[in-house]
């Protein structure tokens, strides 16, 4: 159902692969859009239970186009160094395929938590729950992977070895 890539030994492991989607902070919600256009839009995320997370206004245009068509790409990029000398980049990235939906019960508490930690973690337990508990207005979107692939620059693949 899904593509293969093209270039497997630039594939990542699922361990790094796992590892890239736990340590960057945003990356690129693709869903479809108005009038059948694509539309992308940079989230702030969380990686937790195998699931990506990220938080949401109750309306506009992500959260209309997620309930027309749930089917929506992710796509982050850990590393991109420009090599002038070699006209290129070298990079790690990952994009994934699945579903959105809105989470909702416990799942989308421990989500708020899990966001709230990753990007508030120095911050007091009892700040967190009162930014937590300021939060009833928004929606948590969650989606659920059906597919996910790293892939890296072969210059870090031969320095591995």
């Amino acid at each position: 159902m899904f593509r293969e890539m093209r270039r497997k030994r630039q594939l990542m492991s699922n361990e790094d692969t796992v590892a890239v989607m736990e340590r960057c902070t945003n990356g690129i919600l693709a869903c479809t859009g108005d009038e059948d256009y694509p539309y992308a839009v940079p989230v702030s995320y969380v990686y937790s239970n195998g699931r990506i997370y990220f938080h949401s206004a109750k309306a506009g245009h992500k959260v209309d186009s997620i309930l027309a068509n749930p089917k929506v790409s992710f796509a982050v990029v850990d590393e991109d160094t420009i090599v002038s000398g070699e006209y290129t980049t070298y990079f790690r990235s990952v994009i994934t395929f699945g579903k959105a939906r809105i989470a909702d019960g416990d799942e989308r508490l421990d989500a708020f938590h899990a966001l709230v930690e990753k990007y508030s973690g120095d911050q007091s337990v009892a700040d967190k729950e009162m930014e937590i508990a300021k939060c009833e207005n928004a929606f948590i979107i969650a989606i659920d992977i059906e597919h996910m692939t790293g892939k890296e620059a072969i210059e870090f693949v031969r320095a591995r070895g």
